[in-house]
C-alpha cells in the first residue's frame, strides 16, 4: 500500500480529542495516514491490521473503490440539498434500499448523522407517538445498566455506563434494567445460557410505575461499548413479550450490530425478535461519511400522518438528514455488502472466529472470553487500584505489534471488517496472544 505524503502535525494542542487520554496521546501520538481494505498505514510507514473496523463501523473495509467513486461523483453533481421541505433522489433511493434489507415491518427510515442522533430521534419518536395516540401520560423511558446509547442527553440518560453519566444530569423518568453480564456465563460460546429471567425486571417496573406510564424500552441486542455483553437465550424474546403486554415500544439500538456484524442485516433478524424502532449508523456507510437512521414500523409512522396536509407532522430533524453525499455513500456501501455477500460471509466465518478468540482463554489475567458473529471480547482481571490500566497497556502494545484492538474498561473488544480472511484472523489472534503473555 503506497503512502503518498505522510504528514505529522506540528501542533497537537488545538484538537481536544474525544474519548481519549489527551495528555498521554499527545506525548506519544499514534497517527494513521492512509488505509486500504483490512489495513491502516501509520505516518511512520507501518501497516496496522484493523481488528475493530475503525470504531465498529468500517464493515466493508477501507477505501473501497465503489464507495469512493460514488462519493466523488455525488460531490461533483449535487453537494448539498436542503433537508426541510425539499428532497433529492438519493435519500429516497437509500431509504428504499435500507427498507428492503430491514426486518419485516420496518417500512420507514428517518435519517440522522450519527448513532447518538439516531437514539435521540428514536426516543422522541416514541414519546411523540404515544402523544399522537392520545397516551401522552407515557413519559417513562427504560434503559439498561452498562448500556451505551451515544453521548447526547437522551442517550446518556437511558444509557448505563457510569463514566459517561457522572458529570451530567440525566433526564427525569428514566429507569434501568440490570445488565446481562453474569459470571455463570463466563467463557460461553455464542449466546449464554443464564440470565433470561433478568428481563422480568421490566415487568416489575411496569408493576411499580404502571405499565401505562412507560413509553419505550431501549436495549442493544449485543451491548458493544460495554465490552460485548451478549443476550442470554430467551432474554430478548421476554423483553418483547413484556413490551407487548403493556403497550411499551421496544427500541433496538443496532448502531453496532446493524449491517452484518452478527451475520445478518440486523440483530433483529439474527435473534428473530422484531422491535418497533431500530437505530443504526456506523455500517450504514461503512464509516466513510457520518450518517445514521431510525427504522420505524407502519403503525408508528402512520400515527403522525393526520391533520392538514400542509402542517409538519413531526417537529424534528437535522440540517444534514439524508445529505446527498452521505446517501450516495450509503447506496454504494449496501451494493458492496450485497455483491460480495458480506453478511453471509460473516456468518460463515463465525465458527472459525469463535475458535480463534477462545484460544486466548488460558492466557494470564484473562477472566472471560465471549463472542457472537464477528465480535469478540477478552475480559482481563483489573490491576488492583488501577482499573483500565492493564487493558490500555495491551492496546498500546498491540498497536506497536501491528494490530488495532479496542478497549473499554479492562475489556479488549474486536470487531473486524467483514472482508477479513482466515489468515487475518490468525494474525490478529496470534499477535494478541503475544500481547497477553507480556502483560503485567
Amino acid at each position: 500500500m503506497a503512502l503518498d505524503r505522510p504528514t505529522v502535525p506540528n501542533d497537537l494542542s488545538a484538537f481536544w480529542m474525544p474519548f481519549t487520554a489527551n495528555r498521554q496521546f499527545k506525548n506519544a501520538p499514534r497517527m494513521f495516514a492512509s488505509a486500504k481494505d483490512m489495513h491502516y498505514k501509520t505516518t511512520d510507514g507501518r501497516d496496522v491490521l484493523d481488528g475493530t473496523a475503525g470504531l465498529w463501523c468500517c464493515n466493508a473495509g477501507h477505501c473501497r473503490p465503489r464507495i469512493v467513486e460514488a462519493i466523488q461523483k455525488q460531490a461533483a453533481e449535487l453537494d448539498y440539498a436542503p433537508a426541510f421541505q425539499m428532497g433529492h433522489p438519493r435519500a429516497f433511493e437509500l431509504a428504499s434500499a435500507v427498507r428492503d434489507i430491514a426486518p419485516e415491518g420496518m417500512e420507514h427510515v428517518f435519517f440522522t448523522n450519527s448513532g447518538s442522533e439516531s437514539v435521540e430521534t428514536a426516543l422522541k419518536i416514541a414519546l411523540a407517538y404515544h402523544r399522537a395516540k392520545g397516551e401522552g401520560h407515557r413519559t417513562r423511558l427504560v434503559g439498561r445498566e452498562k448500556g451505551y446509547h451515544g453521548v447526547n442527553f437522551g442517550g446518556i440518560s437511558v444509557g448505563g455506563i457510569t463514566n459517561n453519566k457522572r458529570m451530567f444530569p440525566s433526564l427525569p423518568n428514566v429507569t434501568h434494567l440490570p445488565a446481562t453480564h453474569l459470571k455463570e456465563n463466563f467463557f460461553s460460546r455464542g449466546q449464554p445460557e443464564h440470565g433470561a429471567d433478568l428481563a422480568d425486571e421490566l415487568e416489575r417496573q411496569a408493576a411499580i410505575y404502571g405499565g401505562e406510564t412507560i413509553a419505550a424500552c431501549i436495549v442493544e441486542p449485543v451491548a458493544g461499548s460495554a465490552g460485548v455483553i451478549l443476550p442470554p437465550k430467551g432474554y430478548l424474546e421476554r423483553i418483547r413479550e413484556i413490551c407487548d403486554r403493556h403497550g411499551i415500544l421496544l427500541i433496538f439500538d443496532e448502531v453496532i450490530t446493524g449491517f452484518g456484524r452478527l451475520g445478518a442485516a440486523f440483530a433483529a433478524d439474527r435473534f428473530g425478535v422484531i422491535p418497533d424502532l431500530i437505530t443504526c449508523a456506523k455500517g450504514l456507510t461503512s464509516g466513510v461519511i457520518p450518517m445514521g437512521a431510525v427504522l420505524a414500523s407502519n403503525d408508528i409512522h402512520d400515527a403522525f400522518m393526520h391533520g392538514p396536509e400542509h402542517v409538519i407532522e413531526f417537529f424534528h430533524g437535522y440540517t444534514y438528514s439524508g445529505s446527498p453525499i452521505a446517501s450516495a455513500a450509503g447506496l454504494a456501501t449496501l451494493e458492496v455488502y450485497k455483491e460480495e455477500s458480506l453478511f453471509e460471509r460473516a456468518r460463515e466465518l463465525e465458527g472459525y472466529w469463535e475458535d480463534a478468540v477462545h484460544s486466548l482463554a488460558h492466557h494470564p489475567h484473562v477472566i472471560d472470553v465471549r463472542n457472537l458473529g464477528l465480535i469478540g471480547a477478552i475480559e482481563l482481571e483489573p490491576i488492583a487500584g488501577e482499573p483500565t490500566k492493564r487493558a490500555f497497556s495491551a492496546f498500546l502494545d498491540a498497536y506497536e505489534q501491528g494490530i488495532l484492538i479496542r478497549t473499554t474498561g479492562d475489556i479488549i473488544a474486536m470487531s473486524p471488517p467483514l472482508i477479513i480472511e482466515k489468515a487475518h484472523i490468525d494474525q490478529l489472534v496470534e499477535t494478541l496472544s503475544g500481547v497477553l503473555k507480556r502483560l503485567q
